[in-house]
């Protein structure tokens, strides 16, 4: 398979490039300190934005859901809205959350551990919108297509991806118009947007301008090859699917601005986060304070839901000053551990190696300084 012209770099250096930081300024990640809140507030969900934010006017807005069906219907948001309607908390994460750390870094979105976020999604499930139209006999897969467009790998497209109809039409898939009880913002997908409980990112396609039942697997450069893991560009690679086991942290302490080191007085110190996985539910988090040698377990706190992520804490007694290297790991219900480190693969996607932060254990922390003139920044 060709290189595509955007996705085949790779950086041997540690510094990020001009072009990954146009990305970086226009996408954001959930600041560690807000795992702390079961439900991400808007703000500090993750947002990934492929190409141009659409700006959408409600009224003139139209889903058509159509192709290999018996009756195509046209779609307003009022229409939208008036079927039966569901929320569910979800958990999103980007695939390539995690690529930074990978060596060489692929060149993309310079994601570290963050790019992630829990929301309480309402809308309408997808299953009976599909069979209210009727899938005729061969229909074998669904395109889901949004309003936003670009080129990537050298292609002008329209960001759309594609579901099996087995995969399309369970359950807990649904079109959500609004986001922790408020209609989506236009970042996160306003009018309507593709949730798909338990897969990355990718899949929960923003914008949404029809929904297309096909006979034929969909070719499309989000779905081939983009979202692949692969460690050369001479094979496609394995799809991109599922969230693999994850877990984070809050980071203990109070931050040096750079490098982000914590400092932490002696004394018993509550460790904290969350962990998901798209494959089950998380049965077991470890917590490791010596950099991945010596593990102990964390007590899980029984909140989250089917597709939510779940808390964690563990008590550690930091009693002697120095250094430390602390790390956190998932266990999900299928048995999958949160490795130590990620294969490399070209696409960066998929890294669910453990996030490690450095402590510094003090005597006592410094004193806060007063800012100049007794004001704040």
């Amino acid at each position: 398979m060709a290189k595509p012209e955007s996705t085949h770099q790779v950086s041997t250096s540690p510094d990020v490039s001009l072009d990954e930081l146009q990305l970086a300024v226009r996408n954001h990640s959930l600041p560690l300190e807000a795992l702390r809140y079961p439900i991400t507030p808007i703000g500090m969900h993750y947002l990934l934005i492929h190409f141009d934010i659409p700006r959408v006017d409600p009224s003139q807005w139209r889903l058509v859901v159509g192709g290999h069906v018996r009756a195509p219907l046209t779609l307003t948001l009022d229409d939208v809205k008036r079927r039966p309607a569901v929320t569910l908390a979800v958990t999103l994460e980007c695939a390539g959350n995690g690529r930074a750390n990978l060596s060489p870094r692929p060149v993309s979105q310079p994601w570290l551990f963050e790019a992630v976020g829990t929301a309480e999604w309402t809308g309408t499930p997808l299953r009976p919108l599909l069979e209210a139209v009727g899938a005729l006999d061969g229909a074998a897969h669904v395109v889901f297509t949004g309003l936003d467009r670009g080129v990537q790998g050298g292609i002008e497209q329209h960001y759309e991806r594609s579901l099996t109809m087995a995969e399309a039409t369970r359950e807990e898939v649904f079109l959500a118009y609004a986001i922790n009880g408020q209609p989506l913002p236009p970042q996160h997908g306003f009018p309507l947007r593709l949730v798909v409980p338990g897969w990355y990112g990718m899949t929960h396609v923003k914008w949404l301008r029809s929904i297309t039942v096909v006979t034929r697997p969909f070719r499309g450069y989000q779905q081939e090859p983009a979202y692949h893991v692969t460690s050369t560009w001479d094979e496609l690679g394995e799809p991109v699917t599922r969230m693999l086991p994850r877990s984070l942290m809050v980071p203990p302490g109070i931050p040096e601005f750079l490098p982000r080191t914590r400092q932490l007085a002696l004394g018993r110190c509550i460790l904290e986060g969350q962990a998901w996985s798209g494959w089950g539910r998380i049965v077991r988090v470890e917590v490791s304070t010596d950099g991945g040698n010596a593990w102990a377990d964390a007590e899980l706190g029984g909140d989250g839901g089917e597709f939510a992520w779940q808390s964690w804490r563990h008590v550690w007694d930091a009693d002697q000053a120095g250094q430390f290297e602390l790390c956190c790991r998932a266990t999900d219900s299928a048995g999958n551990v949160q490795p130590l480190s990620a294969p490399w693969n070209a696409h960066g996607v998929c890294n669910n190696q453990v996030q490690r932060i450095k402590v510094v254990v003090a005597h006592e922390l410094p004193p806060a300084q007063a800012p100049a003139d007794g004001l704040a920044n």
